[in-house]
């Protein structure tokens, strides 16, 4: 991070790696995002001081209202889309008195951020965590004795799981979706393509309609897939969607959208008019989840705001500790339902296009594909905790 200052031409900036690695140390972090009130509404970095003003408002200098809401005490981070109004904002500050940077590349390059952690389990298998800080998402690499498979796998991010799999000396061997995704465009099949790894969907969600342009397999509930020295079980978990599926490698729990640390699966995205339906559906998935035992590691496909990280930065819980602090875990059939259908926070961006494309149906280049994941996941039932 340059730490010139912002009197003259040159303005300091901050990479989205540095920012990230700020607000993981537990740093007093302020940002000034000088996007439009929509676009912060949809999404925006949540895990710091955010106040939000748009640039426009700004080309005249600092508005006497917002000036009292800007400290003059720390290091004021400025954000927009691109990183191009961001610089001039911060200029502007920097003018003013104020210690200010921009986010080098904006939200955009933020939106790239992909942290990778190896998780603490047993077994015969090294199995790792992806995290996209911007959007929630989550996938994992399994790797055993010289073969790996990758679950819920994004297409943007399609290099870093080659790559990875390498290092830990694997080919790949599987690509696996838990179900449709609805927030993100899934990479199962450009690993296909660059690999000739083959392409998994459980085969409710093939039934939905999926029309590939490559060939690809199918998982029931009670099969198992072979990858070095573990098999990958699978265990249909229908709620979220009806092809929504769980793989179970040794104590690990791969539990897609049905069951998040935090909280639990809606139950709309597939079929809104048929969500109540859904909803009774989910529970009963979780009751056959919840008959694990509690020792089993849940590792979701999403984390929100309202989830707290492992020490080491994962995202993953002990069903026997969910069990105890979720609410939603310990409810009855219509009291999950109600509560599970009421007060569900706005679908993801772009939900019907991105579900096209997982399909098979559409056929979005790199740029337009990466364009329909920005913005929250959302695939949650509610925005709240439901934890007591």
């Amino acid at each position: 991070m340059s730490d010139n200052a912002s009197t003259d031409e040159r303005v300091a900036t901050v990479t989205p790696d540095a920012l990230l690695e700020r607000i993981d140390g537990g740093e007093d972090v302020f940002v000034l995002d000088v996007r439009s009130e929509d676009a912060f509404e949809q999404w925006h970095i949540d895990r710091a001081d955010v106040v939000n003003r748009p640039y426009f408002e700004l080309l005249d200098g600092i508005p006497s209202d917002l000036r009292e809401e800007l400290p003059a005490d720390r290091r004021i981070t400025v954000l927009c889309a691109k990183g191009g109004s961001s610089e001039m904002v911060a200029r502007t500050l920097g003018d003013a008195g104020f210690d200010a940077e921009h986010l080098e590349g904006g939200m955009n390059r933020w939106a790239r951020l992909y942290e990778y952690s190896e998780l603490d389990v047993d077994g015969d298998a090294t199995v790792a965590q992806y995290r996209r800080p911007a959007t929630g998402c989550l996938a994992y690499l399994v790797a055993s004795a010289g073969e790996a498979a990758v679950i819920d796998p994004l297409r943007a991010f399609t290099d870093e799981y080659v790559r990875d799999a390498r290092a830990l000396g694997a080919d790949l061997r599987y690509a696996l979706d838990t179900h449709v995704h609805a927030d993100h465009v899934s990479g199962v099949r450009d690993l296909a393509a660059e690999t000739g790894a083959t392409p998994v969907l459980p085969a409710p969600a093939a039934e939905r309609g999926v029309d590939y342009d490559v060939d690809y397999a199918t998982v029931a509930d009670g099969e198992s897939l072979a990858v070095g020295d573990v098999d990958v079980d699978v265990l249909h978990t229908p709620g979220h969607t009806t092809g929504m599926t769980a793989y179970r490698v040794g104590d690990v729990l791969f539990t897609g959208d049905g069951l998040f640390t935090e909280s639990v699966a809606r139950p709309d995205l597939e079929d809104p008019e048929a969500a109540r339906a859904a909803a009774r559906t989910l529970h009963g998935s979780l009751r056959r989840v919840l008959s694990l035992p509690d020792e089993t590691v849940v590792a979701p496909a999403h984390f929100s705001d309202a989830a707290t990280p492992n020490d080491d930065g994962t995202y993953t819980a002990a069903l026997g500790s969910l069990r105890e602090r979720m609410d939603a875990l310990s409810m009855d059939e219509d009291a999950f339902v109600e509560f599970v259908v009421s007060g569900m926070p706005p679908r993801p961006a772009n939900y019907e296009e991105i579900i096209a494309t997982n399909l098979g149906l559409q056929s979005p280049d790199d740029e337009r594909a990466f364009e329909l994941e920005l913005g929250p996941n959302n695939c949650a039932a509610s925005e709240e905790a439901l934890t007591n």
